[in-house]
């Protein structure tokens, strides 16, 4: 009997197949006090248990195939760097000295620190990363216990092998690397976990947080993974499996077309130019954005500096890295989001501070406000920076205009010491602001005459319109871009910035969504930012679209109060 599980589509298209389950055995976490004459041997338990973590990791991000997508190589970095840091090497020390126990339990008490830090982030790719140190700290668990690390490389029958797990590492992919399997899909994972990433990186059909998926599947069971949809269908009957077929024979077709417009010029029917850029996370997402034909680099975040080391990165950490990114986009422009965290785990930060709703905390460019010393130091890097390359600067979390000027000021301080010193920088930097926040979508007017463009993080701009937290279950179907609201206010916003002259960007997973290209148009966008991946589908969207024809419609979506007309109107502007 077939049954019909939902969950988080992340990779697009149709796989069809057999299950290979992936097992990860629990390892149970025991707590017996040491003699004292026993700690020096626990201590070098301990020891040996992170250097042979590290020997496996290291021989892992050794054995990754010149094929893989960058993003793998990067993120068994960070399990390195995680494992590295003194939270993971070092803590867990003290804590069976200090409180005699065995290795395992101190090792738990760590995690359970680190991950209560983790859930205070509000900035939703930082607060996957607990996911991260879950996954070393399994390792540790492991080698303590002289188990094999990670999970067994699949053995498939033929080449329809789709990978059902309750989570996957990057360590994981790289153990897979041999095995061509067509899909995957997990019981946990966000829509910014490395799961996720790496599903969209390398183009598969996967679906996540489904659950139960492990317990429900079974090995070998012909499984159907739609990654459009967000469905995996289970021993499916003879009718739906035949439609499946045909559905994923359409996709490829589209797929392999869509190689035919790579280099073709992004513009309407009508004549439109429209700008397509890419958001990236690391300096290797480069090489993907211009392998898609991207006009440049929208948003690059840059936190992943912050995550790195035991201490805030070095102005030099910092400068090497913008450096390697704006050379790396051979002149065309390249917007680096300041800083945009909530609460991280660098040492000087841990002051012991309640925060009743981290969402409306010290977050974005209030953080940098705070920590004024920090913020000097990434502007210098980038100042510098932007002698090698066309940057411009992107303040996130804009709410008082006092922010922009404030930024303003720092800019023109620490300008005035690079000429002193005789370092290179552009005099004309940009500076921009995300519009994320509903008073600053109110007010984008008065922010646009201290800014030289802005960029929407939808993202953030619907949940806090909609006051919906899309990672809450309870509520994440409530969380809508073709809301009425939301409408309004992006409508409101472009049409203020083209009113002024100055240039809007969206940046926010709208601007990825083919299936709103021409909403967006309609809307009066022009510049759009997305992942690497989805920058031909999104182009191909806007080839066959025509302006003259798209306005009418997005006029009636605007007068719509029915969530039904609208999505009836958006059907018809995609025909």
């Amino acid at each position: 009997m077939s049954i019909s599980l939902h969950g988080l589509g992340v990779g697009g298209g149709i796989a069809i197949g057999h299950a290979h389950l992936v097992s990860h055995a629990d390892i149970e976490i025991l707590h017996y006090p040491v003699p004292a004459e026993g700690l020096a041997a626990e201590l070098q338990r301990f020891d040996d248990a992170i250097r042979n973590t590290r020997k496996e990791l290291e021989m892992l991000w050794g054995s990754i195939p010149d094929n893989a997508p960058a993003e793998l190589g990067a993120f068994l970095s960070l399990h390195i760097m995680l494992l590295n840091d003194h939270t993971l090497s070092k803590e867990p020390r003290h804590i069976i000295e200090t409180q005699r126990c065995n290795a395992e339990w101190a090792v738990k008490l760590q995690l359970d620190v680190l991950l209560a830090q983790f859930d205070e982030i509000e900035e939703e790719y930082l607060r996957e990363r607990r996911t991260d140190v879950i996954q070393v700290t399994e390792r540790i668990f492991k080698a303590l216990a002289g188990h094999e690390h990670g999970a067994h490389a699949p053995v498939c029958d033929g080449d329809d092998c789709i990978l059902v797990a309750h989570d996957l590492s990057p360590a994981d992919m790289v153990l897979f690397k041999d095995t061509s399997y067509k899909a995957f899909i997990t019981d946990v994972g966000g829509l910014t976990s490395h799961t996720a990433i790496l599903a969209r990186s390398l183009d598969l059909p996967s679906v996540l947080a489904l659950r139960n998926a492990r317990e429900i599947i079974r090995e070998q069971e012909l499984i159907i993974v739609d990654g459009i949809k967000g469905c995996v269908i289970v021993d499916p009957d003879p009718a739906i499996l035949a439609e499946y077929q045909f559905r994923q024979n359409e996709w490829l077709l589209k797929q392999a077309k869509l190689q035919d417009i790579r280099t073709q010029a992004a513009v309407t029917l009508d004549g439109t130019a429209i700008e397509l850029s890419a958001n990236i996370e690391l300096p290797d997402d480069c090489d993907l954005a211009l392998e898609n034909s991207a006009s440049g680099v929208g948003l690059f975040r840059s936190e992943f500096l912050f995550l790195k080391e035991n201490d805030l990165p070095t102005e030099e950490e910092q400068f090497e890295a913008y450096r390697e990114v704006a050379q790396a986009m051979q002149g065309k422009p390249v917007v680096i989001r300041t800083i945009d965290l909530g609460k991280d785990k660098i040492p000087s930060w841990q002051i012991e501070r309640e925060a009743p709703n981290p969402a409306l905390g010290l977050t974005g460019i209030r953080l940098c406000m705070a920590e004024p010393q920090m913020f000097r130091t990434q502007l210098r890097a980038l100042l510098r920076a932007s002698a090698f390359g066309k940057i411009k600067l992107l303040i996130p979390m804009l709410s008082a205009l006092s922010e922009v000027k404030q930024t303003r000021l720092h800019l023109e301080d620490i300008k005035a010491q690079l000429r002193e010193e005789g370092i290179a920088f552009d005099e004309h930097i940009e500076l921009g602001g995300m519009i994320e926040v509903p008073a600053a979508a109110m007010a984008v007017g008065a922010f646009l005459n201290h800014l030289d463009f802005i960029s929407i993080g939808t993202n953030d701009l619907i949940q806090y319109s909609l006051a919906v937290d899309r990672n809450d279950d309870a509520v994440s179907h409530l969380y809508d871009p073709l809301n009425p609201g939301v409408l309004h206010f992006l409508k409101h916003i472009i049409s203020t910035a083209d009113k002024l002259g100055k240039p809007v960007s969206m940046c926010g997973e709208m601007a990825g969504d083919p299936s709103l290209t021409r909403l967006l148009l309609g809307l009066g966008l022009r510049r759009f930012s997305m992942l690497p991946i989805q920058l031909l589908k999104v182009k191909q969207q806007l080839l066959t679209g025509d302006i003259g024809r798209i306005k009418p419609l997005v006029s009636k979506m605007l007068k719509a109060d029915d969530e039904d007309q609208l999505r009836a109107l958006l059907q018809q502007l995609n025909q």
